[in-house]
């Protein structure tokens, strides 16, 4: 069947709302279908079957939590070192936190993965994906960290958001961009004039 791409976007982004509030045992074709106000089949016609349909929200949830391209060139144009890893990590909270379902359901396809095998596959390739676009992302921009920082980095960023998510306020009185300010500071040096560091 010839596939609409305004169509296939309109059911995973209705998908990501029902994941979200509805948890994977309230995503089904016809709930999809329902919610997306489309005719009964519509989605089973788009995606194979549901091993398919969680995998293509998965890709697309990345997608939407991308970065916005004319804000990321324009600070990676005005900002360097400690002040642009802080921007970067700020503005990540910020958007997560601002696509707070498009964020939750990706914490159930994450639990659903534990049931799930393939989703599990799936989703681990997505997510190693992720983090080596940033190692390099951070390498080619002058922000290189240890192999082990960047890894303790994103655990805690993924901390942080996890709670915020789930629990706000539970990390006060300490603000999200005290935090992430913080994070840099003890990971990433401060460049001097001379080239070295402090």
């Amino acid at each position: 069947m010839r596939q609409n791409a305004a169509r296939r976007t309109l059911l995973l982004d209705t998908a990501i709302h029902l994941l979200a509030r509805e948890g994977a045992r309230g995503l089904s074709y016809r709930a999809l279908d329902n919610a997306a106000e489309l005719p009964t089949g519509t989605a089973s016609n788009y995606f194979r079957h549901r091993a398919d349909l969680l995998h293509q929200i998965a890709l697309h949830i990345h997608e939407r939590l991308m970065p916005d391209p004319q804000w990321l060139e324009e600070t990676l144009q005005q900002r360097t070192g400690q002040e642009l890893y802080t921007a970067l990590l700020e503005n990540l909270v910020e958007r997560v936190l601002q696509e707070q379902h498009t964020s939750l359901a990706l914490m159930e396809l994450r639990l659903e993965a534990t049931r799930r095998p393939e989703l599990r596959a799936s989703l681990f390739s997505t997510v190693r994906h992720n983090i080596g676009w940033n190692q390099r992302f951070s390498e080619e921009h002058g922000l290189a960290l240890r192999a082990e920082d960047f890894v303790l980095m994103y655990l805690a960023i993924s901390g942080l958001l996890v709670e915020e998510l789930t629990v706000p306020g539970v990390l006060a009185p300490y603000t999200r961009t005290e935090l992430v300010q913080s994070l840099v500071a003890r990971f990433l040096p401060i460049q001097t004039g001379e080239g070295g560091i402090r």
